[in-house]
């Protein structure tokens, strides 16, 4: 696992090098980029060793313009852990947003069982065979987004890309079926040296404060120390979600902010 200060970077180039992606080093900088998919804008990125210095965060965004020519996205990383980006005015004179997320850990021990009871409900890993499984995956992560044009190809390449990891015996996506329909969903992966990083934690917005992503928050971490020799699971999730509440319940405990920045949108 390639080292950074940041373990929610470290883990997201983790699951990109087991997906293919090339990571290159540059003097300063790390290039970060996904052939199979040029539209996934985190795994076609450039990530910096520390917060841009005052005055350069536009030779920053020209920098990602060299390495993704004609990219219509702009993705900068900064590696830390305390959410510093960089000068505001200056980003902001660089037409750059910051974006930062919660990562949290929980280390040792599996997740807390949930007390909730589900019944009805059947808490399984997908069938890496069975097509349809995969289908109502794609199906529940687009229940969770906007219709934007090409989302439904993104994600589609997307799953499929879990599902190599899946196949490849990297982890496993986990679905909570009910009456055989795919509700709640999440993955989780592992390179094998004692980290697993969770993936995509959705349920469906019919199904949803039903204890359901508990549930299979607790049943893949169990899988994840018993099966990927993982001693720390990682999950990442924005500030503002509730979903926060429900993995410090679980026993995760916030140990890091991971910062982005994105260009503003017009």
């Amino acid at each position: 696992m390639l080292r950074t200060k940041s373990l929610g970077f470290r883990t997201d180039l983790m699951l990109l090098a087991l997906q293919g992606s090339t990571i290159t080093r540059q003097a300063d900088f790390l290039v970060v980029t996904t052939p199979t998919n040029p539209d996934f804008h985190w795994g076609n990125f450039v990530l910096l060793d520390r917060p841009p210095a005052t005055g350069t965060a536009a030779s920053w965004a020209e920098q990602f313009g060299r390495s993704f020519p004609g990219a219509p996205h702009l993705s900068i990383g900064v590696d830390g852990t305390d959410g510093a980006a960089g000068e505001p005015t200056d980003l902001a004179e660089a037409q750059l947003e910051v974006d930062r997320s919660i990562v949290l850990t929980r280390s040792e021990h599996a997740p807390i069982r949930p007390s909730r009871p589900t019944p009805g409900v059947t808490f399984r890993r997908l069938d890496v065979a069975d097509d349809s499984d995969w289908a109502q995956a794609v199906a529940l992560r687009r229940s969770n987004a906007a219709d934007i044009p090409g989302y439904a190809e993104f994600t589609r390449q997307r799953v499929d890309a879990m599902r190599a990891l899946q196949r490849a015996q990297h982890g496993s996506w986990f679905g909570a079926f009910l009456d055989g329909h795919m509700v709640s969903g999440l993955g989780i992966f592992s390179d094998g040296t004692g980290t697993a990083r969770y993936q995509s934690v959705d349920t469906h917005p019919e199904f949803r404060r039903r204890g359901f992503a508990g549930a299979l928050v607790h049943a893949a971490g169990r899988y994840a120390i018993d099966h990927l020799a993982a001693t720390t699971l990682v999950i990442v999730a924005d500030p503002d979600d509730s979903a926060i509440r429900l993995y410090r319940a679980l026993g995760f405990t916030g140990t890091e902010i991971q910062t982005q920045l994105e260009r503003v949108a017009p």
